[in-house]
């Protein structure tokens, strides 16, 4: 078995689980809480502010950024010709004329500038030894309905799951693990 399938059958004996603070600063602390939320929602595990009761820790790192995103282009397209001819004389009628000109020009200026939300979060379960158990890392631009940050606490859910439910579907011999 490789060491991250022996890790994944270790997360099914866990009962309590304590999200640790995540680095990253202050928004770090409401993406915490946000997935803080979506693991007790899920049920996978007690949920425990109590480090001393927990059977493994959530660690990690967390960050939230607004920012501007600006494009910006020029475009421009300009054709001048012209030509002219001429006759004549001074005390007779004989004059020979002629002109031509054309002239085509396009300008097109586009300037965006964009607002954008990004989260990301890099987080790991460990046991108390010490010992990494699961790891993901989650970005998110935002979702339809969720912001950004509430959409990586709900990616880290949802590949929890995923690899949870891997974990058992192992034999019952590898998934019972080394006790």
């Amino acid at each position: 078995m490789s060491p991250v399938d022996e890790g994944l059958t270790q997360l099914l004996r866990i009962r309590r689980l304590h999200v640790q603070e995540l680095s990253g600063g202050e928004a770090a602390n409401q993406i915490r809480d946000m997935i803080i939320a979506a693991m007790q929602s899920a049920g996978f595990f007690a949920v425990t502010e109590n480090p001393e009761r927990a059977d493994a820790f959530l660690k990690g790192t967390a960050e939230d950024l607004v920012f501007n995103e600006q494009f910006s282009s020029h475009e421009s397209l300009g054709v001048r010709t012209g030509t002219s001819t001429g006759r004549g004389s001074l005390n007779g009628r004989n004059s020979e004329r002629a002109a031509a000109s054309i002239g085509v020009t396009s300008n097109e200026d586009v300037k965006i500038n964009e607002r954008k939300h990004e989260a990301v979060a890099a987080v790991r379960i460990v046991n108390k030894e010490g010992d990494v158990l699961w790891s993901t890392t989650q970005e998110s631009f935002g979702a339809k309905f969720r912001g950004a940050s509430a959409d990586v606490a709900d990616k880290i859910t949802r590949q929890l799951r995923t690899d949870l439910d891997r974990a058992r579907k192992f034999p019952p011999q590898i998934a019972k693990g080394r006790e």
